[in-house]
């Protein structure tokens, strides 16, 4: 009688032979503040929810974030995760808050996981009292971080984004830190934004040190057009990062696309060579009120949707692919052909 295979058994062996988890995506800063005020706007569109937060930043103190940081933490060391990377928010509401309490959040769990942290531009790169801000965050953070949509996408009146593209690949390039940018979030054909960041990766030639994050929009598109970008990924060694459950719950529209899942295409990607690794985007807040964290459901939520099940690739996706791209180890490298 043949042997029974546990593929879950076998998977989590091999995260924990690779040295554990690594929660590649999350906003630390913003977990643990789901209250009951907040629970009545769940249901908004996400460009209303990225104004909503602001109560909690403005009354917030550094310590209160801090708190709600070390509990989201603590949950993921429980977990086994070795490294996290965070967005913080830094802006004209929360002011320095949140990075005040990232450093303080550092030193707290020093020695226990491995902590990066990346700038969120919530409030857009337009305002130049928001640039400032911006400004300010880049000489704190490991990494700059980006998100064009603020300032522009299919569904906005004005489409400032190249503004927004233009600031943040500037900063990486005069700091020489890594750029993570949140991409084609909202599951629509009419989206292409990951082609767009693939061409200012070109223009600053910023290789090897670009991490997409999500590239939902991708799915929406020919297969021809989406073999296309992921050659041009390799090429440029651009990253990905899949956070499954944080857009698994895109809200039906009329138009026609190819028949997917709102989840990365890590099926495609990985087989061609895309460094991808695992998130869960947001913990327990106005975004993702069910969220809680749990990098098993995370990996789950991948597999099912994609039927991907290829272990050992699936492994890599959860923790050593993760390590590359926030810069723990070697980071997806470029070709140059």
């Amino acid at each position: 009688m043949q042997e029974v295979v546990n593929p879950k058994k076998q998977i989590l062996e091999q995260i924990e032979n690779n040295g554990g988890w690594v929660n590649s995506h999350t906003h630390l800063d913003r977990s643990q503040t789901l209250t009951q005020t907040v629970w009545g706007q769940t249901g908004a569109r996400l460009q209303d929810k990225w104004g909503y937060v602001d109560q909690f930043k403005s009354e917030a103190s550094v310590d209160d974030i801090v708190a709600n940081m070390s509990q989201t933490i603590e949950d993921q060391i429980s977990q086994g995760v070795q490294a996290i990377g965070s967005f913080i928010d830094c802006d004209s509401v929360v002011r320095d808050k949140s990075l005040r309490a990232a450093e303080i959040v550092r030193e707290r769990f020093r020695g226990r996981v491995a902590l990066r942290f990346m700038s969120q531009p919530i409030k857009g790169l337009v305002d130049p009292a928001e640039i400032a801000w911006f400004e300010h965050a880049a000489d704190f953070v490991d990494i700059i971080g980006g998100l064009p949509e603020k300032d522009g996408n299919p569904e906005s009146a004005a489409d400032n984004s190249h503004l927004h593209f233009h600031k943040i690949f500037e900063t990486a390039a005069e700091t020489g830190k890594p750029l993570h940018i949140h991409i084609d979030q909202l599951n629509r054909p009419d989206q292409r934004d990951t082609e767009r960041a693939l061409d200012f990766v070109e223009r600053y030639e910023l290789y090897g040190r670009v991490c997409l994050i999500h590239c939902i929009s991708l799915a929406a598109q020919s297969e021809n057009y989406r073999l296309e970008i992921y050659e041009r990924m390799v090429k440029l060694g651009v990253g990905v990062i899949t956070c499954p459950t944080a857009w698994i719950d895109s809200r039906r529209t009329n138009q026609m696309a190819p028949t997917h899942n709102a989840v990365t295409a890590v099926d495609e990607m990985v087989p061609r060579g895309v460094t991808v690794a695992l998130g869960t985007d947001n913990i327990a807040d106005i975004y993702k009120p069910f969220t809680d964290g749990d990098m098993w459901t995370e990996l789950r939520f991948l597999l099912e949707t994609t039927h991907f099940y290829d272990i050992k690739a699936l492994a890599r996706v959860s923790s050593t692919n993760g390590l590359k791209v926030l810069g723990l180890s070697d980071r997806p490298r470029p070709i140059y052909a």
